[in-house]
């Protein structure tokens, strides 16, 4: 893009923004509107930013999950010039028929029905001519506009982190190669599942800018109609969808972040997961720190959940713990008495993260992905089948992983050791008091406490504190002034040194201050 170019689109965002008057304010509505008219790299951006409920608010997540409509399809002959350079050969000596009409079209890429040569009905992902120089000119053009928002939208957002969580995600997604990775990934793990599949893949047709797997028919998920007239049971779909993404998640650590109904098909028995462009991922660590939670939470041990939570979080400040111990309370008030098998993951990560967000804490992409996916398979499920209850299902499976999961050697050596470690402290405590004691009878004893008031309490000694320091100032003004008028001081003035008569009238007026100080504070 020349600078001319550059001025232009720089305009044309300029006028948008002003056509919307957000210096008035934003709304969740406008800031859908905004990315939409800018067009497609700002819709990809809200797409993105409506599952980060740890970056915005959950009314605009809400708002902006509704840009997941279709934008306008590319012209078949940019599809057609894709092709050509992903194979460096005329698509038609590829493929025995290409359908030009698109059966999907989004902001990076737009999908193709079509035939192989030997006869496979296939599904072609071809992006976006020129996307990625469009988005990456976009990305650095508004990196430029930031120091032109005005803080009424910088208040709104962490936009420096935002502008740079979106473009990682972005170039992941155009990288369809990835894509096909993880579609080997979820086939491998998913692979004695009985009732679940996956699209074939045809690795040897995909390239980093066109996908090649096999075409999917079947009943969309939410077709519940359909699906009853054909014979499938409702409760038992929901039931196995529950048990599956569970299983991904619990099991595999490798979970599908975007479980819409558009990307879930019944066929042929099974349920089929389509587009894994978004994966979820949970190390070993975040496993353990989940369980971690999740045991806490079940034994009602606030410092455990908290200092889990201070381990997961990325700090924006230094961490208050009384202020996170707090919140963390009214979160056990509604879960503490829970089995560990029947805390709802989704709510409670839900619930972490928005008090996570309170106290200035950021969860990491994955666990934020993981909350997201949790309660958009919850909402699907509940269409698909109200009766089933996610978490009733869920939670067999939850126990068993947890069980199953549990190194019994490295439990025992770790419990071992802390009993060990409690027997040696116990052991040290009667010369730790003989010590104390000691240091007391010879007055060398330090105690060093650390107080937290609230923001009442300080305000009150700080009035207490200045009253008293005005106090000692009248004090020794009226003293000063008393040993002034002893001497023979000059000039004078009523009979009395000058200055010493300056230092009662002093005296009196800040006395006469403190009196209606205490006054008007009485009569409030």
């Amino acid at each position: 893009m020349s600078e001319r170019e550059d001025r232009s689109r720089l305009s044309e965002i300029m006028q948008v923004l002003r056509r919307y008057r957000i210096t008035k304010g934003i709304t969740p509505v406008k800031v859908r509107e905004i990315l939409e008219e800018l067009g497609p790299t700002y819709v990809k951006l809200g797409q993105i930013l409506s599952i980060r409920t740890d970056l915005i608010s959950s009314e605009y997540c809400k708002e902006l999950q509704k840009l997941r409509s279709q934008v306008s399809p590319m012209p078949y002959d940019e599809v057609r010039a894709v092709l050509y350079e992903a194979y460096k050969k005329d698509p038609e000596d590829v493929f025995a028929s290409i359908v030009k009409t698109p059966i999907g079209s989004a902001s990076i890429a737009q999908v193709h029905e079509a035939f192989l040569k030997s006869g496979e009905h296939v599904v072609l992902k071809v992006q976006r001519r020129g996307i990625y120089g469009t988005m990456e000119r976009d990305v650095a053009m508004m990196q430029r506009m930031l120091r032109f928002v005005p803080p009424a939208l910088k208040g709104f957002v962490d936009l420096e982190r935002v502008i740079s969580e979106f473009w990682s995600a972005a170039k992941e997604e155009m990288d369809f190669l990835l894509e096909a990775a993880n579609m080997k990934t979820f086939s491998k793990n998913n692979e004695n599942v009985v009732f679940v599949a996956s699209p074939k893949l045809y690795s040897e047709l995909t390239t980093a800018q066109v996908l090649v797997m096999e075409y999917i028919d079947g009943y969309s998920v939410s077709d519940t109609h359909t699906l009853e007239q054909e014979g499938y049971d409702l409760v038992e779909i929901g039931e196995k969808l529950a048990d599956n993404y569970v299983r991904q998640i619990m099991q595999d650590g490798f979970f599908h972040a975007d479980p819409h109904p558009g990307n879930l098909r019944i066929r042929g028995g099974k349920i089929v997961w389509l587009d894994m462009g978004m994966m979820g991922r949970l190390t070993p660590r975040d496993k353990s720190l989940i369980a971690k939670a999740v045991k806490a939470i079940a034994r009602g041990n606030n410092s455990e959940l908290v200092d889990v939570i201070l381990a997961l979080g990325i700090f924006h400040g230094k961490p208050n713990r009384i202020r996170l111990y707090t919140d963390i309370e009214g979160l056990m008030t509604r879960y503490g008495t829970l089995d560990i098998g029947s805390i709802d993951i989704a709510a409670l990560l839900t619930e972490l993260i928005e008090i996570m967000s309170a106290n200035e804490l950021a969860m990491p992409a994955q666990l934020t992905l993981l909350a997201r996916g949790m309660t958009t398979i919850e909402g699907v499920i509940a269409d698909l089948s109200p009766q089933v209850n996610i978490v009733e299902v869920a939670s067999g499976r939850i126990s068993a992983s947890f069980w199953e999961n549990v190194n019994w050697k490295e439990e025992l050596k770790n419990e071992g050791s802390q009993l060990y470690r409690s027997i040696n402290r116990a052991m040290d405590i009667p010369v730790l008091m003989a010590d104390l004691l000691q240091s007391y009878r010879n007055n060398e004893t330090r105690i060093k406490l650390d107080l937290h008031a609230t923001e009442d309490l300080s305000q009150m000694l700080e009035k207490l504190v200045s009253k008293m320091v005005m106090g000692l100032v009248i004090a020794a003004l009226l003293l000063a002034s008393s040993i002034l008028c002893t001497t023979q001081m000059q000039p004078h003035l009523f009979g009395i040194p000058a200055l010493g008569f300056l230092g009662y009238i002093m005296a009196l007026g800040l006395a006469g201050y403190l009196v209606w100080e205490h006054f008007k504070n009485k009569n409030k």
